[in-house]
């Protein structure tokens, strides 16, 4: 085998970074008979030397500096592991523009700027690949550019945020209200300092950006995406949707519908027969559908140091391989359809409403007349338990509607004297 060596720069020793350099040690023996070219980190791009020294065997290789990686003509492939928009924006152009392939997990980015840098790789013959910006360790962008390539997509949907699902998870399981499962969450690790991103849907909602991208051909940004967290979630409407053998999950949705794409980030019940509904703690999985291959799922670790720069090596591996084949830039930008995407309000669901009011005869008549009003179709009206002050709690479930439509009725619903409180609106996953 060619023993050949490729020079690769790191940029950032955080979670990850660290986890990618254990990695490629972990590989080093073997790499030869494996990809045919031996790997060399020649330089780490670190903001504090002393600190990141402790966690290298050669410190020599760490460099504030990140003019004197983009000024090596040694150095082949640059890993960005730093986050946010900028400067990994701008190091990542300029590697590119200077001829150096690139690894990046920064979803962040590629959820808003994807077309620019894979623009910007195919003009300049490099790979910009981007395994690990979705669900970790879990393959499936490049399963959904490579080996389904066959299929028209009509959906991918999936659990793609491990702290939410854990949360929810506890909440299912041990009847815990959401505020104490974040607590516990934070407390074993699972959650941020600062969790807003997770719990608010904003990073599923990146991934979902993305997936959708790669699955219909077609540029789907973050502001498509209609996001919302799992803050609103009580005990209650878990243990409401148990009995109704429902699960409550965030999911990530995207379908491809004849009048365009829908994208969106929510709370939802699915049926506990679902494969998804299974997948707990903090696992992630993504379910896609297409026309040849059908249903298939794929599951495993979304997040975390060694799942995910499992998923970085494996790009640097693939890079490894075209550039001793010399066929880099075999596959860049896929999306060549511009289909729009669809507002919300013009998607299809189903919908489950719980709500508290008036105890007495002629509410429920009252509630069925509105939702008649603006073509809501009641699947099943539930009248829980009396509560106190002279009140019910109702549970009603749709069938599928327009958003715009029934959101219109729970306003109108909203203003009657009867309806003391909308306890909490949640949409149904199903074929709509």
């Amino acid at each position: 085998m060619n023993d050949k060596v490729i020079n690769a720069a790191l940029l950032g020793l955080g979670t990850v970074g660290t986890g990618v350099y254990k990695v490629w040690k972990s590989q080093e023996p073997e790499m030869a008979d494996k990809i045919g070219s031996r790997l060399n980190i020649k330089k780490i791009l670190v903001r504090n030397l002393e600190k990141a020294a402790r966690k290298v065997d050669d410190p020599s290789v760490l460099t504030d500096s990140w003019e004197e990686i983009l000024n090596d003509p040694e150095i082949d492939i640059v890993i960005e592991l730093i986050g946010g928009i900028d400067p990994a924006r701008a190091y990542i152009l300029e590697a590119l523009k200077a001829g150096k392939h690139v690894v990046s997990a920064n979803k962040d980015l590629i959820a808003v700027h994807g077309r620019e840098l894979l623009d910007a790789a195919a003009a300049h013959k490099v790979d910009f690949l981007y395994e690990a910006a979705v669900a970790g360790g879990i393959p499936i962008i490049r399963p959904l550019k490579q080996c389904l390539a066959a299929n028209h997509m009509s959906e991918v949907m999936g659990i793609v945020n491990g702290t939410t699902n854990f949360i929810l998870t506890r909440m299912t399981r041990e009847g815990m209200e959401f505020a104490d499962a974040l607590a516990l969450a934070a407390r074993l690790g699972y959650a941020e300092a600062d969790p807003t991103a997770d719990i608010e849907g904003l990073d599923a909602g990146r991934k979902v950006a993305i997936l959708a991208s790669a699955a219909f051909n077609s540029r789907v940004v973050l502001d498509d995406v209609h996001i919302e967290g799992i803050t609103k979630i009580s005990a209650g409407d878990i243990r409401y949707a148990r009995e109704m053998g429902c699960d409550i999950k965030l999911l990530g949705v995207a379908r491809n519908t004849p009048e365009g794409i829908e994208a969106y980030v929510c709370p939802m019940l699915i049926p506990s027969s679902h494969p998804l509904a299974s997948v707990n703690d903090s696992y992630n999985a993504v379910f896609v559908r297409g026309d040849a291959v059908q249903d298939a799922m794929f599951f495993g670790r979304g997040a975390g140091e060694m799942p995910t720069a499992s998923a970085v090596m494996g790009d640097v591996f693939d890079i490894m391989r075209n550039i001793r084949a010399d066929c880099c830039a075999r596959i860049g930008c896929t999306c060549y359809k511009n289909l729009p995407v669809k507002k919300m309000e013009d998607i299809c669901n189903r919908y489950f409403l719980r709500m508290q009011v008036e105890d007495r005869c002629g509410v429920l008549a009252e509630m069925t007349a509105v939702f008649a009003k603006y073509n809501v179709s009641v699947a099943q009206i539930v009248q829980k338990e009396k509560m106190a002050r002279e009140r019910a709690e109702v549970v009603v479930i749709t069938d599928s509607v327009r958003e715009g439509d029934f959101l219109t009725a729970v306003e109108e619903l909203r203003r009657r004297e009867s309806i003391h409180e909308i306890s909490s609106l949640l949409r149904v996953y199903g074929e709509n």
